[in-house]
């Protein structure tokens, strides 16, 4: 069987509306949520990915009702992330039309709540996100709370043993270089999907088709998720599978 390359749109919410910065200083503003979301179904991409980058800072839990409109309106897969502390968010979130979680603070504050995911509602349903930065040496470190609390964990073994837990997916994304649109890391995303037997999402850094290629090609993973390359430049999710199909990828036409 030929698994087919994924592109996902990502969506960073704050202050009641979607931002985007440069490693994680999300300042810009880049217009609504709702918006979007008609946009994307319009451009048909594969799935969507939603996250609140203030939530866990702030001590909040998901914005159920904003979700559950949105979620009316969203005609493909819809993965949403951000202040999901315990099972009752994972429920509700499901329950107001997610299709899947992304935890990323959860599952190192209290790793046994991908274990819970996994026992209720499937493996499927739960994707860890893991936020990294580069060390001098060439190490990685794991970051929480929106990329702004060292951990000391190294992701690999973070991403290992989140999928031993039941992690579904692992979104894995360079801090350092999200935003940039200088590419993503390859060797952190390659080191990541060697390490593991489920889909690797690469984040952080795409400002090209070419780049999506590479993180596929040359790193291994199963799909590429992106901001700035569809927020600022006239490149399209459309446009990148046809340049991925045209280069040997398998994508969704």
């Amino acid at each position: 069987m030929v698994f087919k390359v994924r592109i996902m749109p990502t969506l960073l919410y704050r202050d009641l509306t979607l931002v985007k910065g440069v490693s994680f200083d999300s300042w810009r503003r880049v217009g609504s949520p709702m918006q979007a979301v008609k946009v994307y179904n319009v451009r048909e991409v594969d799935e969507l990915v939603f996250l609140d980058v203030r939530a866990t800072e702030e001590g909040r839990r998901p914005d159920f009702a904003l979700i559950d409109e949105l979620a009316d309106d969203c005609f493909m897969p819809f993965a949403v992330g951000g202040g999901i502390r315990s099972l009752d968010d994972v429920a509700g979130l499901l329950r107001v039309g997610a299709d899947k979680v992304v935890v990323n603070t959860a599952a190192l504050e209290r790793p046994v709540l991908i274990d819970e995911i996994r026992q209720r509602f499937g493996a499927q349903a739960v994707v860890v996100s893991i936020d990294a930065r580069r060390r001098p040496d060439g190490s990685y470190e794991a970051w929480s709370h929106s990329g702004t609390r060292a951990t000391r964990a190294d992701p690999v073994e973070l991403a290992r043993a989140s999928v031993e837990r039941g992690a579904g997916e692992i979104l894995i994304t360079n801090v350092d270089r999200d935003g940039t649109m200088e590419g993503y890391d390859l060797d952190l995303t390659r080191r990541v999907a060697e390490a593991v037997s489920v889909p690797v999402i690469a984040s952080g850094g795409c400002g090209s088709y070419e780049h999506m290629r590479q993180a596929v090609q040359e790193a291994g993973a199963s799909a590429v998720a992106a901001a700035s390359i569809f927020h600022f430049t006239q490149q399209t999710p459309l446009e990148a599978k046809r340049y991925l199909r045209d280069h040997g990828v398998a994508v969704r036409m």
